[in-house]
């Protein structure tokens, strides 16, 4: 049920048309609940017919205009009651891992490459992160200043986000989502280091053969 939600999150921060929708999705919460460009206008049609969001009326001609949607209170009912409601954590279920615990069995030939590749690109994730934290937020972490990207919202490259005199509620959760994303890097780029070092050591083939 997660993606519904998702979209109305973005249309509550601001109404878009389909094609906006899916390139915020791209820059913004995309980076923790991806969907398709046709996962996402599939949805935006079962919303409206179930009437949590609409079109918005517009004096453009119909042929070649994009409907812009915005979220109607049956849809922002339904987006508090799923924000107040309870969900398991979701198991985890990472083909990496299982590699791994095949390579326990089968051995590590080929193996360190792969994880050095997984390496770099959790790295640059990081990276990419902590640009849009140095760009967007100041002072000791929990604070903000101005208006979020990467996974918490959108600023076009050409116009960076305006600095406010202090953050907003909806700041500093937006920042707190950013850390979470951060962290998760942090993590995978700390196993990654010590499973390279394990697997450097270990033999390449299966029980030391």
């Amino acid at each position: 049920m997660s993606l519904p939600h998702a979209i109305l999150t973005a249309l509550l921060e601001r109404p878009s048309s389909g094609l906006e929708l899916a390139r915020r999705f791209d820059r913004s919460i995309g980076y923790f609940w991806s969907a398709t460009h046709q996962q996402i206008y599939r949805e935006l049609g079962r919303l409206e017919r179930s009437g949590c969001i609409r079109a918005l009326a517009s004096e453009r001609p119909a042929r070649g205009r994009k409907k812009e949607y915005e979220v109607l209170p049956p849809g922002r009912a339904e987006l508090t009651g799923w924000v107040s409601g309870r969900e398991d954590p979701k198991p985890v279920r990472d083909p990496l891992l299982l590699r791994m615990r095949a390579a326990a069995v089968v051995g590590t030939d080929g193996l360190p490459d792969e994880l050095r590749r997984h390496l770099a690109l959790h790295e640059r994730q990081l990276a990419d992160y902590a640009d849009i934290e140095a760009r967007d937020f100041s002072g000791a972490p929990g604070t903000a200043a101005g208006t979020t990207t990467g996974p918490t919202a959108e600023t076009t490259p050409e116009k960076p986000p305006e600095r406010t005199e202090a953050p907003t509620e909806a700041d500093r959760l937006r920042h707190l989502v950013l850390r979470a994303g951060m962290d998760l890097e942090r993590l995978w780029v700390d196993w990654l280091t010590e499973a390279l070092r394990e697997t450097s050591a270990a033999p390449a083939g299966p029980d030391g053969v």
